[in-house]
């Protein structure tokens, strides 16, 4: 990872990316669980708009200790629904690869941050659902899975990506960090 003030940097002690990792795995995991405890029925299923997943763009700030984090809060939340072991495995490994391509891939723009998750969790995720969804056609699963990522990734994260950024790029953030002699 660069050292641009954009990007946690290397230098950073592992102890600080663990909690970076710890944050993103409870907000990850707590926020999908409460929407779905709350009624929310499209936290799983075959449409689905999970809020949290407005967190997968945000490795491109983070890196990777957001991604991995991303990964174990999706295991988590995953472990409260139905679906079982499939679905706990394929769904962190589509949250693990969209938060790398993110972090590693992005180059600094926001907009691809946010397509990354949309294109991958479609992808796995849309790919497993119609074993656990039978009779519903492959296409409509596609299309709902898409369509919710598109929701939570342009339509929250990206917005939510782009205060960040402002944020770190000579906010508060930053100034904090100078300040206890870190670089942002």
């Amino acid at each position: 990872m660069s050292s641009s003030p954009t990007r946690v940097p290397r230098s950073w002690p592992l102890s600080l990316k663990a909690s970076l990792t710890a944050l993103f795995a409870s907000l990850y995991a707590s926020m999908t669980i409460v929407e779905a405890a709350l009624g929310g029925p499209l936290a799983y299923g075959p449409v689905q708009v999970r809020v949290a997943d407005a967190l997968l763009p945000l490795p491109m700030i983070f890196g990777m200790p957001a991604a991995y984090g991303l990964c174990l809060g999706c295991i988590a939340a995953n472990a409260f629904y139905m679906l079982g072991p499939l679905d706990v495995l394929l769904g962190s490994i589509a949250n693990l690869v969209a938060g790398t391509l993110s972090a590693k891939l992005s180059g600094g723009r926001p907009f691809l941050a946010a397509t990354y998750p949309v294109v991958v969790v479609t992808l796995i995720v849309g790919s497993y659902l119609p074993l656990f969804y039978v009779g519903v056609p492959l296409w409509l699963i596609y299309a709902g899975v898409a369509a919710g990522e598109a929701v939570a990734c342009y339509g929250l994260g990206l917005p939510l990506l782009k205060v960040l950024l402002r944020a770190f790029q000579g906010g508060a953030l930053s100034l904090s960090l100078r300040r206890r002699g870190r670089s942002p």
